[in-house]
């Protein structure tokens, strides 16, 4: 039995310029961070040739083509395995529309557990490079790229992304006071709202043309924050983030809603200088950024909310359990 452990991840800056459909044209940039909370993906031989897989359903086939989870169907094909084996995926959080980058991590965890359980030591960029096929190549997501490059890294990381299609990456490298400053300023709240991010990605991605003066906006403030957190100017990041918010929401129109602009609202008035709803927008979890003083009036004023605390989590995903007989 194998066990791969993938870590979620935390989205600060740039989303949207990951959309190959964007960065193609223009070049992109994010600044984002993987969490600890995490996928886990096991995987182990069966008795017989059938393929059992357990999520929030359990499907028992004979043939790869017929399993309806299609994630990991397509991580089947990628790696060559097409009977006898057992997978099962679990979640730290709610793993449907959580914002959080879950698809992107049971992707790369999926196929991290069948390289690994064919005695094959891959890379994370191919790890990344192989999610991102699958799922923006091979099911036509309307998804970007970050996701599954921080799922597969780990780590407080700066994106690029180039018209040719390259991905370029490096660690954020923070004094341990400061990121530890910047990482109990930072609070995530569960909206109570879980979606499907695939309509409001969809017009996300239909919007880009018409939105990339606005996607523009949005690369530079993702530069900027990356320049004001290597100067431990951390406080800054709340007031960016409050301009990235306001821009985020106009690039599609299911993005916020009165019930998270009202959160929001009270967040801000309560002390917090910034936010957003993480991932594609329309529920799953809230971040605001606190300064030190002002974390436990944002706390009382989002009491209804369930607040899920995380550390910034320095690996990507990785093996943790290998037993063969």
């Amino acid at each position: 039995m194998i066990v791969v452990q993938t870590p979620l991840r935390v989205s600060l800056f740039g989303g949207g310029t990951d959309f190959p459909a964007y960065y193609r044209a223009e070049g992109g940039c994010v600044l984002t961070t993987a969490i600890d909370k995490y996928i886990f993906v096991t995987i182990k031989k069966r008795f017989d040739d059938m393929l059992r897989v357990g999520y929030t359903r359990t499907e028992l086939v004979s043939d790869v083509d017929e399993i309806q989870h299609e994630l990991i169907r397509e991580a089947f094909k990628v790696t060559g395995i097409r009977h006898g084996v057992e997978i099962t995926t679990m979640a730290d959080i709610p793993s449907a529309g959580s914002g959080l980058g879950s698809s992107g991590a049971v992707t790369v965890g999926a196929l991290h557990a069948m390289h690994a359980y064919q005695g094959e030591m891959v890379s994370a960029d191919q790890l990344a490079r192989e999610a991102c096929e699958i799922e923006i190549g091979t099911l036509s997501k309307p998804i970007g790229v970050q996701d599954q490059t921080i799922a597969a890294l780990g780590g407080f990381r700066w994106m690029e992304f180039t018209r040719e299609g390259e991905t370029r990456q490096e660690r954020v490298g923070l004094a341990p006071n400061l990121e530890q400053e910047l990482n109990e300023n930072l609070l995530l709240f569960f909206t109570g709202i879980t979606r499907d991010a695939s309509s409001i990605l969809g017009e996300q991605e239909a919007n880009i043309s018409d939105r990339s003066a606005i996607l523009g906006e949005m690369k530079d403030l993702a530069r900027e924050a990356r320049a004001e957190v290597c100067k431990g100017n951390i406080d800054s990041i709340g007031r960016l983030l409050d301009i990235s918010w306001d821009l985020k929401r106009r690039l599609a129109s299911k993005i916020t809603n009165g019930s998270i602009d009202a959160m929001y609202k009270a967040a801000r008035q309560a002390g917090a200088l910034g936010g957003k709803i993480t991932g594609a927008g329309g529920g799953g979890f809230l971040l605001v950024y606190c300064p030190d003083g002002k974390r436990q009036e944002v706390r009382q004023a989002l009491k209804d909310l369930r607040e899920l605390p995380f550390r910034f989590e320095p690996d990507g995903t990785k093996v943790i359990f290998n037993y063969r007989r």
